[in-house]
């Protein structure tokens, strides 16, 4: 099992909820809201959005949920709290392909702030240097909720990708590696751009 089909099935998980009629579609956003905070599994109601159609591959036979579902799990529910407040069919989706976490993140930072020193910085670096799993998912609740009140979209798909490599040690480093020079490329590229304007 690879990054990419934990992407794909989240990808195809999304357009299934932006498919349903609006008030189906609200009430199940509303549902896996309140899944966040919770493990994968906990809560029956939730088992149909992101189980369904689910590869077997990606699924624990016994014990706990696989680094599959965690990274799905969160995306998805994450994706709802992000959505909050928005309507998918009024197209003001906060899932936006290539928008990656350390770009969305860069968007915080006012123009008068160091992007070295600062608390969304702070914030950021305690998300990239989780210890686990669970723990990730606590300041990254904290990160949509950042993003969503700012109305800066998320490339939900790739984000799953990125939960999943980062529980593998010798993964891990590459998507914080990634999230850095994300967030740093966009300060360069304004940089760049204001040069150009003058």
């Amino acid at each position: 099992m690879n990054g990419n089909e934990v992407k794909s099935y989240v990808y195809r998980r999304i357009e299934w909820l932006k498919g349903m009629p609006e008030p189906q579609q609200k009430a199940m956003l509303a549902n896996l809201r309140r899944g966040i905070g919770r493990s994968p599994g906990d809560m029956p109601e939730l088992w149909g959005v992101f189980l369904q159609d689910m590869p077997p591959e990606m699924q624990q036979e016994r014990g706990g949920a696989t680094r599959e579902e965690w990274a799905i799990y969160l995306a998805l529910t994450l994706y709802a709290l992000h959505q909050q407040g928005s309507s998918i069919s009024k197209n003001e989706n906060m899932n936006q392909e290539g928008a990656s976490l350390g770009g969305a993140v860069s968007q915080l930072i006012k123009p008068e702030e160091d992007p070295t020193e600062n608390s969304v910085l702070r914030r950021f670096n305690a998300l990239a240097t989780a210890s686990d799993i669970r723990e990730c998912a606590h300041h990254l609740r904290g990160m949509v909720q950042l993003l969503r009140a700012n109305a800066i979209p998320l490339d939900y798909p790739k984000l799953a990708k990125d939960l999943f490599e980062l529980q593998f040690k010798d993964k891990a480093p590459i998507v914080r590696l990634h999230w850095g020079q994300d967030y740093y490329w966009n300060f360069q590229s304004n940089e760049e751009k204001e040069k150009t304007d003058e």
